[in-house]
């Protein structure tokens, strides 16, 4: 990693919305120098105007189309994210019922939720039937029984999709493959046909779609090719069943740029997955999708403190405020995360570091062999943070989770406090 020159503005390659200017890194027009002294580190600091321009290229993907964007909340669901894309006119995909509690809580519409998940309970179907949502996408055929008891037992019908397992490589990371044989999701593709129509049998059902998610941190449009491919076969098989189907959902997946990813913009890859869909003579269904890292990774980065330099004889090491429990994706998948200065050291001499947190685990690293001129007290930015690290942020060594703010422009949010050891205690009793 080079040193940012100082003077001219130096936008950083994949965060259209993060550059350096003066020497000094900056998300929109907020610098993040002077939100880390006001609010403290490690701090995730969100760009509005990055996650709506992800968004956009979606939107032109399907203008003039029937479609609805459902943000897969997963990938970051605190309230002033979703908030952003609920007021944008954004559908929501959820895999919980408390995530169902948070669409409402920050206005998003029941009615554009769609439920993923394999693992519903009945008391989250209860929750949904009642507040209305759009569609449960339905995992296996076990659950389409229980979830027709339930909303029969209401006086309901259930508008259901079945995902479909393609058995589709999405040539990812294993633990983020979900459209393989092997995973746990969805049902098999030779036994779709049959499990519609069982469905359509079920008094407490109402089937109105297809779905088909495969992976995430796609890079290469061929899976999602190979993918619509298939899901279009069963479309046609199902409908000449006499079972219509009123939308498609082609789920998510699309990858950013971690660290030189060259995935295709979503417009681009639309452009060629919507020709097969009009080519098969489909063009006139609704269509679903559900972003959710495409929409958010590259609008974050969580700011940091260098704590220490500590050489050694085989590592140098950089142990920085941040953590494994504020940014899990290293320790869970050996992610790649572009870490930066704020601005530069030109008394420090770069070395090569191992960029670790003070968490009492071998596994608590955040980048591995880095170029950084960097001392005591210097600040960094970890980037393309939006998505899958607070959502998956944890308390382990009873660490608070981080601050959150959202820029919008000169303007810096707070979108959540601070956690305290009081605030972790809340729920616990003594005995005695």
């Amino acid at each position: 990693m080079s040193r940012p020159p100082e003077g001219a503005g130096q936008q950083l390659p994949g965060h259209p919305f993060v550059a350096y200017r003066d020497g000094s890194l900056y998300v929109e027009d907020v610098a993040l120098d002077a939100v880390a002294r006001a609010h403290g580190t490690p701090l995730f600091v969100y760009s509005r105007a990055a996650m709506l321009s992800a968004l956009s290229a979606y939107q032109r993907g399907f203008a003039g189309r029937d479609a609805q964007i459902c943000y897969a909340m997963k990938a970051n669901s605190s309230l002033g994210v979703l908030q952003v894309f609920a007021r944008a006119g954004c559908g929501f995909d959820i895999v919980s019922g408390g995530e169902l509690d948070r669409v409402l809580a920050a206005g998003g519409d029941a009615g554009k939720v769609i439920f993923s998940g394999v693992g519903k309970t009945r008391a989250e179907m209860q929750q949904a039937l009642s507040a209305g949502i759009g569609c449960f996408n339905v995992e296996s055929e076990a659950e389409l029984d229980v979830l027709s008891g339930v909303a029969a037992g209401m006086g309901l019908r259930a508008p259901v999709s079945i995902r479909v397992n393609p058995n589709v490589d999405p040539k990812t990371h294993p633990y983020i493959s979900t459209g393989l044989k092997g995973n746990k999701f969805g049902v098999a593709h030779e036994e779709a046909l049959r499990i519609y129509q069982h469905a359509a049998s079920l008094k407490g059902l109402k089937v109105v779609g297809i779905d088909c998610h495969i992976g995430s941190q796609i890079t290469d449009p061929t899976p999602y090719l190979d993918a619509m491919d298939r899901v279009l076969d069963l479309v046609s098989a199902i409908e000449n069943a006499g079972i219509t189907l009123d939308h498609i959902d082609f789920g998510g997946g699309l990858g950013i740029n971690y660290n030189g990813d060259t995935p295709p913009e979503a417009d681009a890859l639309w452009l060629q997955l919507l020709a097969k869909v009009d080519a098969r003579g489909y063009g006139s269904k609704k269509l679903m999708i559900e972003p959710g890292r495409s929409l958010v990774g590259n609008a974050g980065v969580c700011v940091t403190e260098v704590l220490y330099i500590k050489p050694g004889e085989q590592k140098n090491f950089c142990i920085i405020d941040a953590a494994m429990n504020d940014l899990p994706r290293p320790a869970m998948y050996q992610a790649f995360h572009a870490i930066v200065p704020l601005e530069p050291n030109t008394r420090a001499a770069k070395a090569t570091y191992d960029v670790v947190g003070p968490v009492c685990e071998s596994g608590d690293w955040i980048g591995h062999d880095r170029e950084l001129a960097v001392a005591a007290g210097d600040k960094l930015a970890v980037l393309s943070a939006g998505a899958y690290c607070m959502s998956m942020a944890s308390n382990y060594n009873t660490r608070g989770r981080a601050a959150e703010l959202l820029v919008d422009g000169s303007q810096a949010h707070v979108i959540r406090q601070r956690e305290n050891s009081q605030d972790q205690m809340r729920h616990e009793r003594l005995v005695g």
